[in-house]
């Protein structure tokens, strides 16, 4: 139970941290470090672009000034696209050589259908090919720099669905990042992953839905950002995803990485006073975790 708890993190999205336009606020960078340092947090993901500095040995230095340190970071890339083979292969190994220096060891690979996120259409079967040839690609670039590629699902990329999510875990042998969330909006029950994939799950992202806001989100109705600005993620425990039975299982099953809340939040509001706003949510996550979750865990 206690060792769960250790490995337990937060990303910088759970403060509202997103480079989106129009997105929300952004809290300062020492605060948000030292609301995660308060709750005992060890490490944190990379962010958004200006949330820690690009040069890896300025990152080590301010995340060591809190006690952390840095796990990896999400990651867009464009694998389908032949014609973007040496551009996506040159963004990979410097993202990469970055987080190496940084003392990461995850590089979370998000597959986009361009870099400016355009809604993903269907692949050709060439296309299809390609990018689980290039899933392999990133991968010898990940290990050649210490690092291991997890693939996240995410609402608007080309691993969204159930059916997405099966063709990739039948077509090549790239590792994971379980996020609770985002199987969940694609139609993937969480916990059935986590049990039939264990052996594949390298990273966690704990996150949880109001499934009844996702069908405008899948038919492009309404906008991610729009929904999490309207309440699509709840804090851990109030959605309708079994958080409790994912992290069961996982730990049931062996898993012992990290588990990263990462409850994507906005600020529409503006700053919100010391002591306030993202910080209340992530507390009623951690306590979800410390009393309902860890005293299930057997160890």
């Amino acid at each position: 139970m206690a060792d769960f708890l250790r490995r337990v993190a937060s990303a910088p999205i759970s403060w509202g941290i997103c480079e989106v336009p129009g997105w929300g606020a952004m809290l300062p960078t020492p605060r948000v470090l030292t609301e995660m340092a308060g709750f005992g947090f060890t490490a944190t993901e990379l962010g958004a672009p200006g949330f820690l500095s690009t040069d890896p040995d300025e990152v080590k230095a301010e995340l060591a000034a809190y006690g952390m340190t840095l796990m990896g970071g999400f990651t867009p890339v464009v694998l389908h696209d032949p014609a973007q083979r040496q551009a996506t292969i040159d963004s990979a190994t410097a993202t990469a050589k970055l987080f190496q220096r940084a003392g990461a060891t995850k590089f979370v690979s998000a597959v986009v259908q361009d870099m400016d996120w355009s809604v993903p259409r269907p692949l050709s079967a060439d296309e299809q090919r390609h990018m689980v040839e290039m899933f392999g690609v990133i991968d010898e670039i990940c290990a050649a720099h210490g690092l291991e590629q997890v693939l996240h699902s995410h609402v608007q990329t080309l691993v969204e669905t159930k059916d997405d999510v099966n063709r990739v875990l039948d077509t090549c042998d790239v590792n994971w990042c379980l996020d609770t969330g985002h199987l969940a909006i694609g139609g993937v029950d969480p916990v059935q992953f986590a049990k039939e994939a264990m052996d594949r799950v390298g990273h966690v992202h704990l996150k949880d839905v109001r499934l009844d806001m996702v069908p405008p989100v899948l038919s492009r109705e309404v906008t991610l950002m729009n929904a999490v600005q309207n309440g699509l993620f709840t804090p851990l425990g109030q959605g309708d995803v079994d958080i409790a039975g994912v992290i069961q299982a996982l730990e049931a099953g062996g898993y012992d990485g990290w588990y990263v809340i990462e409850q994507d939040t906005a600020l529409t509001d503006g700053l919100p006073s010391d002591g306030e706003g993202p910080i209340d949510e992530v507390r009623t996550s951690m306590q979800y975790l410390t009393d309902v979750v860890a005293p299930t865990l057997v160890g």
